[in-house]
């Protein structure tokens, strides 16, 4: 017969036994449940593949993020549920079912895009309004170079221009040649006096309207 001491050891090492094949089986079960979730995130409208969204377990917030091209792949458990979200978009979220009988499961997430209306902002580098128009009205501005050519091409701008500069060679030719005619045309008889010419005083008036005869 078995003595005490015996027994004890024998109860032991059955104990020992029926845990670890407990916790065997248990291990199995829940090597079961594990699921190679993968998918890829595309936008809703355009079907584009969405980088570095967030996919993660809501149970223990773990999770990874999709790649350049949408695509993710994370372990989870039958019956997780799983959170997208990027910002930019709605998030959303998806259960994994717990009555999945294959060990692997694949998706296409959709995302739509998040349309924020943010109030319109007018930022001002002065305090008050009243402020802001006093700066303007004292700002001594220069003018620009159209507003420069503007001013150069006044008429009595030009005309004070042609006054400084004088008859080049050309009109000083052209002068001499009228004059030749004049004394040709005339030749043998009295010139004609443009005192009594409306046409030469217009041209005075004109003339003298214009400044000619201005001392400078």
């Amino acid at each position: 017969m078995l003595n005490f001491e015996a027994m004890r050891y024998f109860f032991a090492i059955c104990t020992v036994f029926f845990s670890l094949s407990l916790l065997a089986q248990g291990d199995l079960e829940d090597a079961n449940d594990v699921v190679q979730f993968s998918g890829i995130v595309v936008t809703g409208d355009s079907l584009s593949p969405v980088p570095f969204v967030t996919v993660y377990r809501t149970r223990d917030a773990k999770g990874t993020i999709t790649d350049t091209k949408g695509f993710f792949s994370i372990p989870v458990l039958k019956g997780d549920t799983i959170r997208f979200s990027s910002i930019g978009y709605v998030p959303t979220q998806m259960s994994i079912s717990d009555t999945l009988s294959a060990n692997r499961y694949n998706v296409v997430q959709f995302l739509g895009v998040d349309t924020v209306m943010v109030a319109t902002t007018f930022i001002y580098p002065w305090p008050t309004k009243q402020k802001m128009k006093e700066e303007i009205l004292a700002l001594r501005l220069e003018d620009d170079q159209a507003e420069r050519a503007r001013k150069n091409l006044e008429s009595i701008m030009m005309y004070n221009r042609m006054a400084e500069m004088g008859m080049d060679g050309s009109e000083n030719y052209k002068v001499a040649m009228q004059q030749q005619a004049q004394r040709i045309s005339y030749a043998g008889q009295a010139p004609p006096q443009n005192i009594f010419s409306p046409i030469a005083w217009a041209q005075f008036i004109k003339a003298w309207q214009g400044g000619a005869y201005k001392k400078k």
